[in-house]
């Protein structure tokens, strides 16, 4: 519909004109309502005692805790996410593997093993010499703990005790 090119009969040019200034002196004509935006409480505070409380609005519009469980959410998400794609690489590369490609592999560190497992079976059976020795005169027992613990570290944190 065009509204310069109006062809139904309607109201006059000059009753349109005397409508339109009756709509908007009647909107003026209304008080402009305003809103505060702060609030400032004039009384005064007790000399002693408690203040008594003063009720203050909450207008959060999500809550702390269900922010904080969508952050965690997003970054368990981008950790599986890349833990699922590090699997992928691997699984790729064991896909394409052979039993002698694995042996060859492996075989290095089996010799490391076995050579560690071999010095300290040597170690310890000549640290175990076999002493007897002999007690003479009274035996007193005196025990004095003095207990030293520190805490190092946030995430993996490690305590060391002392006991002396």
């Amino acid at each position: 519909m065009d509204p310069l090119n109006n062809t139904q009969p309607g109201m006059p040019e000059s009753e349109a004109a005397v409508e339109a200034r009756r709509l908007i002196d009647a909107w003026m004509s209304k008080p402009i309502q305003h809103y505060p935006t702060s609030f400032r409480d004039d009384t005064d505070p007790p000399a002693f005692g408690a203040t008594p409380p003063v009720k203050q609005d909450d207008r959060r519009i999500v809550p702390a805790w269900a922010a904080g469980i969508a952050v965690a959410s997003i970054g368990v998400g981008a950790g599986i996410t890349g833990i699922g794609c590090g699997a992928w690489l691997v699984l790729q590369g064991l896909s394409s593997v052979t039993l002698n490609g694995v042996l060859m592999v492996t075989l290095p560190f089996a010799g490391l093993a076995m050579a560690a497992t071999a010095i300290g079976g040597a170690i310890s059976k000549a640290r175990a010499a076999v002493t007897k020795t002999v007690y003479q005169g009274p035996v007193t027992h005196h025990t004095e703990v003095h207990n030293n613990s520190t805490t190092r570290g946030a995430f993996f944190a490690r305590t060391r005790n002392e006991i002396r």
